[in-house]
């Protein structure tokens, strides 16, 4: 059974519907998404837009998949101040990251579809994670076993129909963790916070996303050593060469009878 969802993610509005020329009134289930500061030692770093549920999880996966802190024991503390319309989430980390972050500072916005919005120059978008390890191998058929259970995983794209999961997949064991946001991104550092907060071992399982598999999130999975990311739409060619480079297997347009592996095919038999 999904988990029940918390109102504040999405909103009931009063929507005019037009179906094969009959117009009536009804009410829909629309997604919330508000601004949401990250801030390290009272030093605003970013905002990215995101859905307002599970911001500690967020808070802990963005610091690590954007390599903020090489541990998750460098991260000392998180707090969330949720406001009305926004809110701001609160970081502490060890002393030697704080100031090494503050020398390469990003205060811009990012927008919601966007994963290399607040870096200030190429340099600090692009970076080259160290090789992954060997990880997972699993079959085709534990493979379409997991994408069949993701759907009764995401509670809130059940009700507003918009936005994205990233599942956490234990070989033999199918899905053992779901976050969901309106930025694809923003899901994966979900599911990436509460692993690490968990104490999980990011070499044991992979990572199935229900969006395409851009550059950011090949990026993000290779810096925390995660195998093997399996996307239910398209990739790019960037991050085929991502993949292709850390050692990353990438498997896109993971549907129910169908995908297609795009780098490193090995970990998938």
């Amino acid at each position: 059974m999904p988990e029940p969802v918390p109102e504040a993610v999405s909103a009931t509005l009063t929507v005019e519907r037009w179906t094969r020329g009959t117009l009536t009134h009804a009410t829909d289930q629309i997604a919330e998404e508000m601004p949401v500061a990250l801030v390290y030692h009272e030093v605003p770093h970013v905002v990215m837009l995101a859905t307002p549920a599970d911001l500690e999880d967020y808070a802990v996966g963005f610091t690590l998949s954007e390599g903020l802190v090489a541990r998750a024991d460098e991260i000392r503390g998180v707090e969330v101040i949720q406001g009305a319309a926004s809110a701001d989430v609160k970081i502490t980390v060890a002393w030697e990251r704080f100031t090494q972050l503050v020398q390469r500072r990003r205060n811009l916005a990012g927008r919601t579809g966007c994963g290399l919005c607040g870096a200030e120059t190429a340099a600090d978008a692009i970076r080259n994670p160290a090789p992954v390890p060997a990880g997972v191998s699993i079959t085709a058929a534990e493979l379409h076993a997991a994408i069949a259970q993701l759907s009764g995983r995401q509670p809130i794209n059940a009700r507003t129909g918009s936005v994205h999961a990233a599942a956490w997949v234990i070989p033999g064991a199918g899905i053992q963790v779901v976050r969901e946001d309106v930025g694809r991104h923003n899901a994966l550092d979900k599911t990436i916070g509460a692993l690490s907060r968990a104490g999980s071992n990011f070499s044991a399982g992979y990572m199935l996303i229900t969006s395409r598999a851009s550059y950011e999130m090949v990026q993000k999975c290779a810096t925390l050593g995660i195998s093997l990311l399996v996307a239910l739409s398209a990739p790019t060619a960037f991050a085929v060469r991502l993949a292709r480079q850390s050692g990353l297997t990438l498997v896109a347009f993971a549907r129910a009878d169908q995908h297609v592996v795009y780098a490193n095919p090995q970990r998938l038999k």
